[in-house]
C-alpha cells in the first residue's frame, strides 16, 4: 500500500473516531426549514460534483498520460493542474455540510491544505524536472487547485470534465458507498423518531439531486463521444 493512502486513512481514522466518541461537539442537531434542506442538498450535489471530478481526471490520466511519458494538459487538467485533489476537497466539503457543525469545515479545509499542499509541492518539483519548459507553461495558464470563475463563462464545461461511462463503472462503488453512508449517517434522527415514511420529503429533494447528477453524467458522456467523433473526422481529413 502507497504511504499515502495509509496516511490519508490513518486521518479519516482519527476523524471517524472523535466524531463517534463526541457526537454532540461535532455533528449538528437537525433544524427544521428550507437553510436546512438548502444546506443538505448543496451538501450532496457537492459531493457528486468532486466525484464527477474524481472520474473525469482518473479516466482521462488513465487515457493520456502514456504511462508518465507525456504532460497531461488537457480535459480536466486545463481547468486546473490537480483536479483529482479539488474533487476530494469538494467531496469532503459535502460531507461536512452535511452532517457537521459549520466551524469543523475550518477544520477540514486547515487538515486538507496542510496535507494536500505537501503533496503538490511534492509532485510539482518531479513534473518540473521532467518536463521543464512545458510545465513552467502549463502553471502560468492553468491555476494549482480553483478554477477561475471566467473559465466557466467563456467557455462548455464538457470541454473540461469528459466523462465515459466505462470510466464512471471503475468508481461507482465508491460514488455509492460515499453518498448513501453520508445519507444514512444524517438521516438516522429522522428514522428514529419519525420512521422511514416521515424521511420521504426529504429523500425527494436528495432523489431530484441524483437524478440531476446522472443527467449531468449523460450530458458530458454524450459531449465526449461526439468529441471524439469529430477528432476522428479531423485526422482523416488531414491523412
Amino acid at each position: 500500500m502507497k504511504k499515502r493512502l495509509k496516511i490519508n486513512g490513518f486521518i479519516m481514522f482519527i476523524a471517524v473516531v472523535l466524531a463517534a466518541s463526541f457526537p454532540a461537539i461535532f455533528f449538528h442537531y437537525k433544524v427544521e426549514g428550507i437553510f436546512e434542506e438548502l444546506t443538505e442538498v448543496s451538501g450532496i450535489a457537492l459531493i457528486l460534483l468532486g466525484q464527477i471530478f474524481r472520474v473525469s481526471a482518473r479516466g482521462f490520466k488513465s487515457e493520456h498520460s502514456q504511462e508518465g511519458r507525456s504532460l497531461i494538459q488537457g480535459g480536466p487538467y486545463a481547468l486546473v493542474r490537480n483536479p483529482m485533489y479539488l474533487g476530494i476537497l469538494l467531496i469532503g466539503l459535502g460531507v461536512v455540510l452535511m452532517l457537521f457543525k459549520w466551524w469543523v469545515a475550518c477544520i477540514f479545509l486547515a487538515v486538507f491544505i496542510t496535507r494536500y499542499i505537501v503533496l503538490i509541492f511534492k509532485e510539482e518539483k518531479k513534473l518540473l524536472a521532467l518536463f521543464p519548459e512545458a510545465y513552467r507553461d502549463y502553471c502560468s495558464r492553468v491555476p494549482r487547485i480553483l478554477p477561475r470563475p471566467a473559465t466557466f463563462v467563456k467557455g462548455d464545461i464538457s470541454g473540461y470534465l469528459p466523462v465515459k461511462l466505462s470510466w464512471l463503472k471503475r468508481e461507482v462503488g465508491s460514488i455509492l458507498a460515499v453518498l448513501f453512508i453520508t445519507i444514512f449517517i444524517e438521516s438516522r434522527g429522522d428514522i428514529k423518531t419519525k420512521g422511514l415514511w416521515a424521511y420521504a420529503e426529504e429523500a425527494s429533494a436528495v432523489l431530484v439531486t441524483i437524478i440531476l447528477f446522472v443527467g449531468l453524467v449523460v450530458y458530458l458522456n454524450k459531449m465526449t463521444r461526439e468529441g471524439l467523433k469529430r477528432d476522428v473526422s479531423t485526422k482523416s481529413k488531414t491523412i
